[in-house]
């Protein structure tokens, strides 16, 4: 990956320095478990993991504040875990069971949570854009100050209506985020190949949009970058571009070799850029946390994640009759 635009580092403390460590190993074991129980048939369908991407989500979430709401494509586990959405539920959604967040009807791609404000998990490529901006018209409208973060890929980036999105929030001084997760590869295709400007941000100056790069491999300069654009969103400035550069480990999906790049790389992307290896070194270098402290919480975030596991094998599946609820929205009389 080449330099990137970063924001100075914000300061945060030995707690917050520990719980971003703990949300991205929890995303990390999670999706490790979420692959082995696709390779045993308990997942079916697509299953799009985030192993590599952690500090993205966690660290927007870090400037976000109760009532933001979020919205994404279909690699979205780790934004539920990151919002605070329960493993249980996911994990049981992931394996089409009844305790799951959709009641085992949506799957990996298709869950919400109206308590938690994420709005999905969206099958069709950059479908979710247009409708982040209109959850954040809603806060618009409402008056309040909440902002709307409204993730997509760089792959996403190439759909013609991720542009009448950006005009459209322009328009009217949305108090919408969106962030460009650019894992460099999207579907399959190094994103050289693809796409005509090296910084995707650049492409909402047409529309007076605001934005920058930034590391997303390093959740401090996340964090501080996303507070800057929550402050922009919240002063009522309108929308703002966060092109995170990022990188995932696994292929596109489940079913994805991932042959259009070399072992190699993806090596050398684990052993120098490890997004949570990062964040161990500056506690262990830092003396905010010893090793045994980390084999500690790693302990404990694979016992929430095998808690998980166990809940969805042991959920039944959802009644035939599921079928024909959730289809039409009965009006109140």
């Amino acid at each position: 990956m080449a330099a990137k635009k970063t924001t100075k580092k914000a300061n945060v403390s030995k707690e917050e320095l520990l719980s971003y460590y703990r949300d991205m190993l929890l995303i990390r074991r999670f999706e490790e478990k979420a692959g082995q129980l696709y390779g045993m048939g308990l997942i079916g369908g697509f299953c799009h993991l985030y192993i590599g991407q952690e500090a993205v989500v966690v660290g927007l979430e870090a400037a976000a504040k109760d009532g933001d709401k979020r919205i994404t494509s279909y690699r979205d586990h780790g934004h539920m875990l990151a919002c605070g959405m329960d493993p249980n539920g996911v994990m049981a959604e992931l394996t089409g069971r009844e305790g799951g967040y959709s009641k085992g009807k949506g799957g990996s791609m298709h869950m919400f949570s109206k308590e938690k404000h994420f709005y999905g998990g969206h099958g069709i490529v950059a479908a979710q854009v247009p409708l982040g901006a209109g959850l954040a018209f809603s806060d618009k409208y409402r008056g309040n100050d909440n902002v709307t973060f409204t993730y997509f890929g760089d792959g996403a980036a190439n759909q013609g209506q991720v542009y009448e999105t950006f005009n459209m929030a322009a328009l009217w001084d949305l108090p919408v985020i969106f962030v460009i997760e650019n894992n460099q590869y999207a579907m399959g295709t190094a994103m050289a190949r693809s796409t005509s400007s090296p910084d995707i941000y650049t492409r909402g100056a047409a529309f007076g949009i605001k934005g920058e790069a930034v590391d997303g491999m390093d959740v401090l300069a996340v964090k501080e970058a996303g507070e800057k654009a929550v402050a922009h969103c919240r002063a009522g400035k309108g929308p703002y571009i966060l092109e995170v550069k990022t990188y995932r480990y696994r292929g596109h999906s489940m079913s994805d070799p991932a042959k259009y790049r070399t072992r190699e790389e993806v090596q050398k992307m684990r052993e120098e850029r490890d997004c949570i290896e990062h964040v161990r070194d500056m506690l262990l270098t830092g003396k905010h946390a010893t090793d045994d402290d980390l084999k500690a919480i790693d302990k404990e975030i694979k016992g929430i994640v095998n808690e998980s596991a166990d809940f969805a094998k042991e959920s039944p599946e959802p009644d035939v009759s599921e079928l024909y609820t959730d289809i039409y929205l009965e009006a109140e009389a």
